[in-house]
This record gives structure tokens, sequence and C-alpha cells, in this order.
């Protein structure tokens, strides 16, 4: 039982870091003043995505931003979960991972509507991207 709830904890933490990820990365070839100057509109709301690796399936995220800061939660296809997640939004770079939790976590950009990064746990990781929904 704990070996399958750390393997939930963990995906739902490298869906929330990938999101992270996408939102705050500076966009490929951006100068760095550029990039931390440029502002991704609000995360508010909800992404779906899918991540591979490790793990792999499908995730729904729903976001409340403050400023900088992000709450929310992750629903997870595999294994099935809805954690909590908290991260950041610097420019186009986001992090996050679950409550709770620092093994798990989420990095990567975002660029409009869409975002996408990678994803670390102590069993793996892999790659996630995802789109806002609404």
């Amino acid at each position: 039982m704990t070996t399958r709830r750390s393997a939930r904890t963990a995906l739902l933490a490298a869906a929330a870091a990938a999101l992270l990820a996408v939102v705050s990365s500076p966009a490929e070839g951006a100068a760095p003043s550029k990039a931390r100057a440029q502002t991704v509109g609000s995360l508010s709301g909800t992404w779906s995505g899918q991540y591979g690796g490790a793990y792999h399936g499908t995730f729904t995220v729903h976001w409340r931003q403050t400023g900088t800061r992000l709450r929310g939660t992750i629903r997870l296809s595999n294994p099935p979960s809805s954690p909590s997640i908290t991260g950041s939004v610097h420019g186009r770079t986001i992090r996050f991972g679950t409550v709770g939790s620092e093994a798990i976590t989420y990095s990567g950009s975002v660029s409009g509507e869409s975002m996408s990064g990678s994803y670390k746990t102590p069993g793996g990781g892999g790659s996630w991207t995802a789109h806002k929904t609404s």
C-alpha cells in the first residue's frame, strides 16, 4: 500500500512540476532580460495534458494564480489520484509539486495557452505537455 501511495504521489507531483516548468521557462533563444520581463497571462483555470516516461497517462490541473504563486489540484489517470499542488511562475518558467512532498517536482515553460517540461520522482522521470481548456 505504501509503495502504491508513493508511486501515486510521485506521479501527481511529476504532472504538477511539468506544468510549472512550462509556465516559467524562458522561450528558446530569448535574451535573459526579455524572458524575465515577459509575463505569461493568468494560468488560473483548467489545463489538460499528458505525461510519459517512468510514469505515463493523462492529467487535469485546476490552478488558482495569485501573483507568481500557484495553488490547485491535479487529477492523474495513472495511478488515479487528485492531490493538492503548489508552485510558482516567473516569466515563462513554471515549477510545481505536490503539497507536502519535495520528492516530486515539475518544471517547464509556458507559451500562450500551452506548456511543457519535465518531471522528476524517486521512481524516475519523464516529460509532460498541457494546454489550457478554460
